[in-house]
């Protein structure tokens, strides 16, 4: 964070963005009379099923005549409509589809503040469940949850790799592992589809950071690219068919990925038979022929920079044939024929549809991701009766529910650990905040009211960037956080446009309170009249996901209860001013953001000591949030915010009460100096709005812990496997590493992680029989069954996940020394023992070798690795196969 020096005694020839919120987005949460959403078509009936392509491909010829047999109508189904749709034509019946993030929860069309919707643990949660089943119940419920937003295609899940611990997206994604990844995403994605939302796996593909993501070249070996990158995409392809994938940033070797021939061509369309629909990320398209040769279909969103005349003038020229066109069309056509048909009604309101079966699922799947790491003494569980408890920490009294980003949305609810642990305990629950770990201030929102007394902020909007005139819209917002890039009112105010931002803050106390100031593009924020922070002409750059300045704070004596007058002056000029003549356009998104934070007046650090030392157990809940963890850049570190202040604290409390139980909040490792003195930790990731319920379930016993680490935690930063080209260098990235990613690196390096893949303990105990195998030779289109005894020899019912990994005892490439190949997540009763059955086929064994383009199965023995993590193995069980063979997909 950076700040200019508090402000003392004050009283209280170029074009435009074609990108940046285009003409016809509106602040509403429906789209009313246009042209992709006609108010009084009728639903059109279609007959007897027919086959979604073939249907799609009868509509294609409608658009097509014998004197033109390619024409504007055609190309224009190859770029959005606006933000968030695709081409509708009525005349031919062919329907808009409206696409929603994310890959927890269906946000709607507004990305802050919008309608509220239901929102599920982040990814790497799912992953820690290790469980199909929950998968598919997700898939099911986002569904639902994406038809009341009015959406047809959920831009999600996120499958890219867990390459890097300090990747600002891993919480978004499921795994270091393609196979967990892969086998968890098919089941998201059949539970979706089967109720009619498209699915868009993405980002494909090597798009493991943030750091430069639009320009960064991934340089990457064909071997890791098959085995760890692409793997997950082509288990999800072969198992769920997604309707549609999203092309990543990032370049691939050199090309970027939405017109990268080898990628979206070569192996996606032609060795795996892609049937589906790939859309551009968000302006992630680079060029007008290639993308479309290569089989980016869809341009997103609406813009004018690459599509449309540009693809009709390529047609003349040669440079691009008319069946190429005809290509991308028929597969536009065939996912709206998949989620829409020839339905032209009016798109309905966003609305809610807050249900309890879905909120019973997320506290499930919240219970089923918590991942106890560690229990000496059997600590946890705490008993409600008896126990006094202390619930201290940053995150203890707060929502961390998800990450930043387009992950993120409006939830129906949150609920806060403190809340949900003084509902079950019996005994009175004391509670310190600890330390504080802001990256950014707090939004100023609470403390926020227009002139009519309401929260939030007014803004008037004027056409132009100069002030002039009357307001051409007035509207009221209720938060301070105003990146404006999807939601400025540009058909009201046009492509340039300046705003005032107006509201009156109550300060709750009196003191010299702290205000934040962000801007995008050129700003001003004035304090009761007088200038307080001028960013007229920033320029260094911060972490905001959608550009703007760095932070800067000034701090105001304020009196408590006395409100001060805030007034924003921002325009949509392009910042800092050296971009106008770079990207060649002057205006962008304009927006800001306004923090708030009043003086501290107590010692926050001595008074969690003090509650820790009279508690029978002390809960310190600490991690992350969405600030530190975000779409849009890296973390830089894997310590615990800010400056060790969280270190210090879980010091402190363990040495003042050695019960203690950690709970970290994370969606990635973090570094824990401290583990090997604190007795309990309980890795608790982001578990969406019923975070606090389903943590409090688990540390009263209400529910038994099952989750597993999908990711390694390591000691430090330095044992990581990329660390020596993380985050690589003008402009390029080499995966050096090679097919030696997560327990793979860890195990060929023989170095100690602090807690292993896979690993997570139970309230329970679990023992495993000796497994067997139907045959001891895997045949190239067979399967061999393993057959393992699980039995829970504990006192109280829990769930557990067997693991199966195989070794190549002598492969003519270098391997790891062993890879997951299965899993299988099993409940039982105290008591109980059931029999768990996995098939192993060929995926099992083979690996990609480059000299011959194919995967291969290898002549020889292997090794099948029954295990309750990467680091625990039971039993280990030998087959072979006998001739090598190989195969394509």
């Amino acid at each position: 964070m950076a700040a200019l020096g508090p402000v003392e005694n004050l009283d209280l020839g170029q074009d435009i963005d074609p990108n940046a919120s285009p003409v016809g987005s509106i602040d509403t949460n429906t789209t009313p009379d246009t042209e992709f959403s006609p108010p009084d078509s009728p639903i059109l009936q279609s007959g007897p099923p027919k086959d979604k392509r073939t249907l799609a491909r009868t509509k294609l010829a409608t658009l097509t005549t014998e004197e033109k047999a390619v024409d504007m109508q055609q190309v224009s189904l190859l770029t959005a409509a606006d933000f968030w749709r695709t081409k509708s034509i009525p005349s031919k019946n062919i329907p808009g589809v409206k696409t929603s993030d994310g890959p927890n929860g269906a946000r709607g069309g507004i990305f802050v503040g919008g309608t509220k919707a239901a929102l599920f643990p982040c990814g790497i949660s799912l992953a820690a469940t290790w469980n199909k089943d929950i998968l598919y119940q997700v898939g099911q419920h986002l569904a639902d949850e994406a038809k009341a937003r009015s959406a047809n295609v959920l831009l999600a899940p996120t499958v890219c790799m867990h390459r890097h611990p300090l990747g600002g997206r891993n919480f978004e994604s499921f795994s270091e592992d393609p196979l967990l990844t892969g086998k968890l995403a098919a089941q998201y994605i059949n539970g979706l589809q089967e109720k009619g939302v498209a699915a868009t796996i993405k980002h494909f593909v090597g798009n493991e950071q943030e750091t430069n993501r639009l320009t960064i070249n991934s340089i990457i070996g064909e071997r890791p690219l098959r085995e760890l990158y692409l793997r997950p995409f082509e288990i999800a392809v072969r198992e769920a068919k997604p309707w549609a994938l999203m092309s990543s940033y990032n370049l691939v070797n050199g090309v970027h990925a939405d017109m990268n021939t080898h990628t979206l061509k070569d192996i996606l369309r032609g060795e795996w038979g892609y049937d589906g629909t790939v859309i551009s990320d968000w302006t992630g398209t680079n060029s007008t022929v290639e993308s479309i040769q290569a089989g980016c279909d869809i341009e997103f969103p609406y813009s004018t920079k690459w599509r449309f005349e540009k693809v009709l003038d390529a047609l003349k020229e040669g440079r691009i044939s008319e069946a190429e066109i005809d290509k991308a069309a028929e597969n536009v056509l065939t996912l709206v024929e998949r989620t829409k048909g020839s339905d032209m009604s009016a798109e309905a309101e966003e609305r809610e549809d807050d249900r309890q079966e879905t909120r019973d699922l997320i506290r499930e799947a919240g219970v089923q991701g918590l991942t106890l790491l560690k229990n000496e003494g059997s600590i946890l569980p705490i008993n409600p009766a008896t126990a006094k408890v202390a619930v201290i920490g940053p995150n203890a009294n707060r929502a961390i529910a998800g990450g930043g980003g387009s992950a993120s949305l409006n939830p129906y609810y949150t609920t806060l650990p403190l809340d949900s642990i003084r509902k079950v305990a019996q005994q009175p629950v004391t509670y310190s905040q600890g330390c504080h770990i802001y990256k950014w201030l707090p939004l100023a929102s609470p403390y926020c009211t227009d002139k009519t007394g309401k929260q939030g902020v007014s803004i008037e909007w004027f056409k132009g960037d100069k002030f002039e005139g009357q307001p051409a819209v007035v509207q009221r917002r209720t938060n301070t956080d105003l990146f404006l890039w999807d939601s400025a009112p540009l058909a009201d105010v046009g492509p340039e446009w300046s705003a005032v931002v107006t509201s009156y803050l109550t300060p709750p106390t009196t003191g010299k309170h702290t205000f934040s100031f962000m801007s995008v593009g050129p700003g001003r924020l004035y304090v009761n009249g007088k200038l307080a922070l001028d960013l007229w002409d920033w320029t260094e750059e911060g972490e905001a996901m959608f550009d703007g300045s760095i932070d800067y704070l000034v701090d105001v004596e304020m009196q408590a209860g006395r409100p001060v007058e805030l007034r924003v002056e921002m325009t949509n000029e392009l910042r800092p001013l050296a971009k106008q003549k770079e990207l060649n356009i002057t205006h962008k998104y304009g927006g800001c953001r306004i923090g708030f934070k009043t003086e501290d007046q107590v010692d926050y650090l001595q008074e969690a000591v003090d509650a820790a030392a009279a508690a029978d157990v002390a809960v310190v809940i600490v991690g992350l949030d969405a600030e530190w963890e975000s779409e849009g850049y890296d973390r830089q570190t894997m310590d615990l915010p800010s400056d060790g202040s969280q270190d210090r604290l879980v010091e402190a409390v363990v040495r003042a009460n050695p019960n203690t139980v950690v709970v970290n909040q994370s969606g990635s490792p973090v570094t824990m100096p401290w583990a090997d003195r604190v007795p309990a930790i309980l890795q608790a990731w982001y578990q969406g709005q019923e975070a606090g319920n389903a943590l409090a379930d688990v540390l009263f016993g209400r529910a038994n812990p099952s989750g597993k680490l999908p990711c390694t935690f390591p000691r430090r930063l330095e044992d990581t496997p990329a660390y020596h080209t993380w985050p690589g260098e003008n402009l390029d990235v080499v995966y050096g590493e090679g097919v030696y990613i997560g327990y793979r690196h860890y195990e060929r390096v023989r170095v100690a992680p602090l807690f292993p893949f896979g690993h997570g303990l139970s309230y329970t105990v679990f023992e495993y029989g000796r497994p067997s195998l139907s045959s001891r030779v895997l045949a190239p289109e067979g399967a061999i069954e393993l057959v393992v005894a699980v039995s829970n020899v504990g006192a109280v019912k829990g769930w557990e996940t067997v693991q199966v990994y195989v070794r190549d005892e002598k492969s003519r490439l270098p391997r790891p020394e062993k890879e997951l190949v299965a899993f299988e997540k099993v409940e039982l009763e105290a008591g109980e023992t059931k029999h768990i059955r996995i098939a192993l086929d060929k995926h099992a064994v083979g690996y990609f070798d480059t000299a011959i383009g194919k995967w291969i199965a290898e002549e020889g023995t292997f090794r099948a690795l029954v295990a309750a993590s990467a680091a625990d193995v039971k039993y280990d069980v030998a087959f072979e196969v006998k001739e090598s063979f190989t195969w394509v997909f």
